[in-house]
């Protein structure tokens, strides 16, 4: 039996193939007055070439989504990727747009997240650890921010802020619950005011929202002056006032940390079809999609701009087409909903270390409403054209993939096999004709959203469970219940919802696996992220800071003599 390469390895043997990023810009059409590069394989692109290209009509968008991840497997990245590449197999102007790996989950369960086997985009580890350093900006913005408030305060406090009411937290982009909950100040007078913070991973941090919904410079200075940082002690009436970057003009420093990190980053997947890397905000715990200004780049320069969101379609999708889409005023053309028959008989019940026994219908069948759903949901709620894609693995068989084949085709969706990990484009082609024939169908024209953003956060958050999680109801505890009232009161009712939830299942409880009935959303705690424009909503036991598992892939990964690093997947 040959050896089954890990997707490291043939990122390294595949590296003679490279073009030098000049080549690829010159494939995407990117005039190098745009280009500034880092290496001989990484660019940024200058977003003032939006001004150029602003009479040139957009291509056509189509967003990769997944059932409801499991630890079997989808293949999301390694779907979009060989999606793209088999679309230019076709003839078709396609280019890519990410999002940039955390650091946390390379180094925890994850590993790599760059797409797979022969549909990765490299440099495989530059785009898995540093890369451009976006993220380490991201931090340094938030944590300046941070930096800024507890300095006001030791300095006389002129604002009024409350210690006790300070909702910025400190942010790293490492899996570290060791931070989550801290004490910091302590030493003495000198050493600041003592007090209780935290940290959140970067990725989760307003910062990374605010810089991938930004459309410029002048766009991102007025994000980041909104965002809320606490409150003030409160008056005779017992009324507080929110304070914000602003108040501390923290804004114009936060930017000029920003400034290259809001350029998109330019690769190529291992054909060399172009490839937008940029922003990372999670869909677990934020709103899950690469930045506006990579998807609107990629538009104006392809025929097709294929994307992703992050995790399940009830998270990354819906957060992508309620947010991102109502934000930026875009429009997919079509939807790719993502599945492996092993993760749907995960969620029939087989446990993952006998997914390997063979042909198992009963179990398949019993996981595949977990598929249903979100194919309902995004023909149904959103009346968007779709098809499945099922990443191709060698222990399915004929029977089990007729089945799956069999139950969507009832709901007016055809599947396509992609075998884009083992053959690259040449295995996304079957995919990428369906994609174009939904897309150039005009089947998107009655496009609509989960919510109307008139609707009450109560009624948002309604709509949400209800229609995408098929909840029964929404309960609101502890601090949540004030939380509407003060939200409202501030002006933010018609804020979208980010809604913070477990990737492992449609409802708030990770345990949850298929198409769960019969139970409701807890929501804990509302927070304004004022300068992304959402409010987010902490369901069930979300966190904000992820840990380290028992053994992180940190224990495999390392480096050799010339440089060469292993264990990345």
């Amino acid at each position: 039996m040959a050896e089954i390469k890990s997707d490291i390895q043939i990122a390294q043997e595949q590296a003679g193939n490279m073009k030098k990023i000049g080549d690829i810009a010159k494939i995407a059409g990117i005039d190098e007055k745009y280009l500034e590069q880092y290496g001989n394989y990484k660019a940024k692109v200058d977003y003032n070439i939006l001004k150029d290209l602003d009479k040139k009509p957009d291509g056509k968008l189509i967003l990769v989504t997944a059932i409801t991840p499991t630890p079997a497997g989808e293949g999301k990245t390694t779907t979009t990727v060989g999606l793209g590449d088999g679309l230019r197999k076709i003839g078709k102007q396609s280019i890519i747009a990410l999002r940039e790996p955390s650091l946390g989950p390379v180094f925890g369960v994850k590993g790599g997240a760059a797409g797979g086997g022969y549909a990765q985009v490299v440099p495989m580890e530059d785009i898995n650890l540093h890369f451009t350093g976006d993220f380490h900006a991201i931090g340094a913005a938030n944590n300046l921010l941070a930096a800024m408030v507890d300095n006001h305060i030791w300095h006389g406090n002129a604002l009024g802020i409350d210690p006790r009411n300070i909702t910025w937290r400190r942010a790293v982009d490492m899996n570290d619950r060791q931070l989550r909950n801290i004490t910091d100040g302590l030493g003495g007078k000198a050493n600041g005011t003592p007090r209780e913070d935290g940290f959140d991973i970067t990725v989760a941090s307003e910062v990374m929202a605010v810089l991938c919904l930004s459309k410029d410079i002048t766009d991102l200075k007025e994000r980041l002056a909104r965002i809320i940082i606490g409150y003030t002690y409160a008056d005779a009436n017992k009324n507080t006032k929110p304070v914000t970057a602003g108040d501390l003009n923290a804004q114009g420093a936060m930017a000029a940390l920003l400034k290259d990190a809001l350029k998109p980053n330019l690769v190529q997947t291992l054909e060399n079809t172009p490839a937008f890397v940029h922003g990372g905000p999670f869909a677990n715990i934020a709103h899950g999609c690469n930045s506006v200004t990579a998807t609107r780049i990629a538009l104006k320069l392809g025929e097709y701009c294929v994307t992703e969101a992050g995790f399940g379609a009830d998270l990354g999708a819906e957060k992508f087409l309620d947010i991102k889409c109502r934000m930026a005023g875009l429009k997919p053309a079509a939807v790719v909903i993502v599945a492996t028959v092993r993760a749907l008989k995960m969620h029939g019940g087989v446990p993952k270390t006998e997914l390997g026994n063979g042909e198992n219908l009963e179990a398949l069948k019993a996981g595949l409403p977990n598929l249903l759903q979100h194919v309902e949901n995004i023909t149904t709620v959103y009346k968007l054209p779709a098809v499945v894609a099922i990443n191709a693995f060698p222990t399915d068989t004929k029977a089990e993939l007729d089945l799956v084949e069999s139950e969507c085709k009832k709901l007016g969706v055809n599947v396509a096999l992609s075998e884009v990990w083992g053959k690259g484009g040449d295995g996304g082609v079957a995919l990428a004709k369906e994609v174009v024939r939904l897309a150039e169908s005009d089947a998107a024209k009655d496009f609509t959203f989960s919510y109307d953003e008139n609707l009450s956060i109560v009624e948002k958050l309604e709509a949400i469970a209800k229609k995408i999680y098929r909840a029964d109801s929404v309960e609101l505890i502890g601090n949540a219940v004030k939380q509407v009232k003060e939200l409202t009161d501030l002006g933010f009712g018609k804020a979208p919802i980010c809604m913070a939830k477990t990737q492992y299942s449609f409802s708030d409880d990770a345990a949850k696996l298929g198409a769960p009935r019969g139970f409701k959303v807890t929501v804990r705690n509302l927070k304004i992220s004022a300068g992304a424009g959402f409010i987010v909503a902490l369901t069930g036991d979300i966190m904000t800071m992820p840990g380290l598992s028992k053994s992180p892939a940190a224990e495999r990964i390392d480096v050799d003599a010339n440089g060469v690093i292993s264990g990345l997947f």
